[in-house]
């Protein structure tokens, strides 16, 4: 089974209840009544990342990967809960310093409070981070409507060559292996745009698992589909450059996560202004495909050459 299927078979049906779990189809709880909007995520090494040996770094992905699930939904994260697992490796005195400076940076960056969390040992680390916010309302998914243009902020698999690059899959030079490694641990996090999402967006996701993985869980309530020009996705210099001299395919690359933008849905209508407001708060935002009525027609196009939905869509926990 994978993490969606041990959900719906086992959890979903505990949360009846409780409509603000969203029947544990979103990735966060919102209270309305208390304007109110948590999230959890979990990290483990070998699984979501390699190792330590950059624990500045890496406590820094942790934290925008954690507060990117609230800031998609349009709520501005104001407080985290850390946790860590551990053993002497991870807990000496030279790493926990540079885990501290880095958690104070981003606190400072992102205007966040740390204001709890736990410490235990273990023999794989491990962090765990509770993000809480507070807002009127939030953009839920499963809310598209029909011919919704579909758009991503800033670009999308420059994680993927970072994590390869770590990996030791290939090197390319000093320079663009740094900026690689800086977009897998460092992302880009669309806050500027956090005012403006709200106002425009009928459906959000942020990218974690894959674009086309993320984009089919966004609707996957809805009797939808989409169409995609591939060739629209929007990817960095860096990479169309690496592109071109390793000859790597597009859709492979584009679609393993570690993103960690918002994927957003919004009315034609709309298309003036989202183009407005990208270019005056300088974030790049493009409309990339549209949805359809048809719930199999989920079209991924090259150009005017139509691809099979691929096989690796993207990222899930098997069990």
């Amino acid at each position: 089974m994978n993490e969606f299927e041990i959900i719906n078979k086992y959890f979903k049906k505990l949360t009846k209840n409780n409509p603000a779990s969203f029947n544990l189809s979103d990735d966060i709880f919102y209270d309305k009544s208390k304007k109110l909007a948590v999230s959890i995520d979990t990290y483990n090494e070998n699984v979501h990342y390699l190792n330590t040996n950059s624990p500045s770094l890496l406590i820094k992905k942790i934290i925008r990967s954690s507060i990117s699930d609230l800031i998609c939904k349009g709520i501005k994260p104001s407080h985290i809960f850390l946790s860590g697992s551990g053993d002497a490796k991870l807990f000496n005195k030279n790493k926990l310093n540079n885990i501290s400076k880095s958690i104070k940076e981003e606190l400072l960056k992102y205007n966040l409070k740390l204001s709890g969390g736990d410490t235990t040992y273990a023999k794989n680390s491990s962090f765990s981070v509770t993000s809480i916010g507070f807002g009127n309302k939030i953009i839920p998914r499963n809310k598209a409507k029909y011919n919704d243009d579909i758009y991503v902020t800033n670009n999308i698999g420059d994680a993927f060559i970072g994590l390869n690059i770590l990996k030791k899959k290939f090197y390319i030079n000093k320079k663009t292996n740094k900026y690689f490694i800086n977009k897998y641990y460092l992302p880009d996090l669309p806050i500027k745009f956090i005012k403006n999402i709200s106002k425009y967006a009928n459906t959000s996701i942020d990218i974690s698992d894959g674009i086309f993985s993320d984009l089919e869980k966004m609707i996957i309530d809805q009797k939808f589909g989409f169409i995609i020009n591939i060739n629209k996705i929007p990817i960095s210099k860096n990479l169309k450059n690496l592109i071109s001299k390793k000859k790597f395919n597009l859709e492979n690359i584009i679609s393993n996560g570690d993103d960690f933008q918002t994927l957003f849905t919004s009315s034609l209508k709309n298309r003036g202004k989202i183009l407005s407001i990208a270019k005056r708060i300088n974030l790049k935002i493009t409309r990339i495909g549209f949805i359809n009525k048809n719930p199999n027609k989920k079209v991924i196009l090259k150009g005017q050459k139509v691809l099979k939905l691929l096989n690796n869509k993207g990222y899930y926990h098997k069990f």
